[in-house]
């Protein structure tokens, strides 16, 4: 009977040893860094870089709280915390999903805008450039700047690709960077007339 009552009680502690032996919430591990993927994939640290870095860093606090507990002897472990980490985690990174779409949409409407800019300013140094004048010693400037020209008319099928692939910061990034070159090629244009128009009025006035 004593040995029953030796081994029964042997027993009980083998069963609430086990029963203290808490486990890594790998579930909510896994829920939290697919929630984070998703995420990069629809491009949270592009459109939102402050806030994918701040769920990151949650993630990682998380994931130290639970070697923390895993050092710990096997009855004194506990991921309830760790859990509560989680949990905010994923809750932070499904709503980012929501903050991307709108970045997203207004990235669109920028590349949208930057794109008709270019455009704009294009026809504006098409338009200069075929009444610059054309002395002798301007007419190979002239045609320097239709080379010019030529660029950049060459460079926007590559803003409308970017934009197709929804790359819309690149597009922006691309599209300011033809703008510049077509305003200054108007600026040389109105600066070359405004000196033409200068020396006539100065001949005049003799």
């Amino acid at each position: 009977m004593k040995r029953v009552l030796k081994f029964g009680f042997y027993g009980l502690l083998i069963m609430l040893f086990l029963a203290g032996c808490a486990q890594q919430p790998k579930e909510n591990i896994d829920a939290a860094q697919k929630a984070i993927e998703e995420g990069k994939t629809a491009g949270s640290e592009k459109y939102v870089p402050a806030e994918a870095k701040k769920v990151n860093d949650s993630l990682a606090a998380a994931l130290n709280e639970i070697k923390t507990q895993d050092d710990k002897f096997s009855l004194f472990r506990n991921y309830d915390k760790a859990k509560e980490m989680l949990a905010q985690v994923k809750g932070d990174a499904d709503k980012l999903k929501s903050d991307i779409a709108a970045k997203k949409e207004e990235a669109k409407k920028n590349a949208m805008a930057a794109q008709e800019a270019v455009v704009s300013s294009l026809k504006e140094a098409k338009a200069f450039l075929a009444k610059a004048p054309m002395g002798k010693g301007s007419r190979a400037d002239v045609e320097a700047l239709k080379g010019d020209l030529k660029g950049i008319e060459d460079g926007l099928p590559e803003l409308q690709q970017f934009i197709d692939k929804e790359d819309y910061l690149a597009a922006v990034e691309k599209a300011k960077a033809l703008k510049e070159k077509a305003d200054g090629i108007a600026n040389q244009v109105k600066e070359a007339m405004s000196k033409v128009k200068g020396k006539k009025v100065a001949k005049g006035g003799k």
